[in-house]
């Protein structure tokens, strides 16, 4: 819950609260432990909610709306502007009840493969927590730094010296390149090379060089 921004727990008539396990197991996320509230049932833990959406594996015969996770958390964002949205779970051994499924209005199931699509406890919560973010906030992440991109005229002169490089080297014999420069050059654009690399690559080119005028000689 803290990872994906959610603070607010309700617990439904617990066996044990608190719990030195739970705390154990928080992982640092005490302060929802602390904060929670408890319920002697759950018409009670729902009492002013404007929707409650219960996580269920299991077909149901009387169930209402049915959605995939994804969708049922577009749907809560529908009704948070106007009040509290509740996400239901059941226990970790049986889940929810018929009876307590009937007190929510909308069914959301996470796909899986069929027959196996019960997850534990904690993973469920895992998945509806992340799709309700990714429904409120999207899902932009971090991004890695850019690099100044090399020019045009860069990337030819490295062709060129890798081209003499080659040459030297007896790898490619200009009387018959076949397609080798054409697939570097494809190589090159496609890699869409950096300033930074292209000196790299330079260096290393030229050191061959080096070492070829010093002792390596073609039969």
């Amino acid at each position: 819950m803290q990872t994906m921004g959610l603070s607010r727990l309700v617990l439904v008539n617990p066996q044990r609260y608190p719990d030195a396990d739970a705390y154990a197991m928080a992982a640092g996320a005490s302060s929802i432990l602390d904060a929670a509230r408890i319920a002697a049932s759950l018409d009670e833990a729902l009492a002013g909610a404007a929707l409650a959406i219960g996580l269920s594996a299991r077909p149901r015969e009387f169930a209402g709306t049915v959605l995939p996770v994804r969708a049922a958390m577009h749907e809560a964002m529908r009704y948070v502007a106007s009040g509290e949205v509740a996400l239901v779970f059941g226990t970790e051994m049986s889940g929810l009840s018929n009876a307590e499924l009937s007190r929510c209005q909308v069914v959301a199931t996470i796909p899986a493969v069929p027959d196996l699509g019960s997850l534990n406890l904690a993973a469920a919560v895992q998945v509806a927590a992340y799709e309700l973010r990714v429904a409120a906030h999207g899902d932009a992440v971090w991004t890695a730094p850019a690099f100044e991109p090399a020019t045009q005229d860069e990337i030819e002169r490295l062709f060129a010296q890798g081209e003499r490089a080659l040459i030297a080297l007896d790898f490619l014999r200009p009387a018959q390149p076949k397609r080798l420069l054409a697939r570097l050059r494809r190589l090159f654009s496609r890699a869409r090379l950096e300033k930074e690399e292209v000196n790299i690559l330079r260096g290393i080119l030229a050191r061959i060089e080096e070492r070829v005028e010093a002792g390596w000689r073609k039969p």
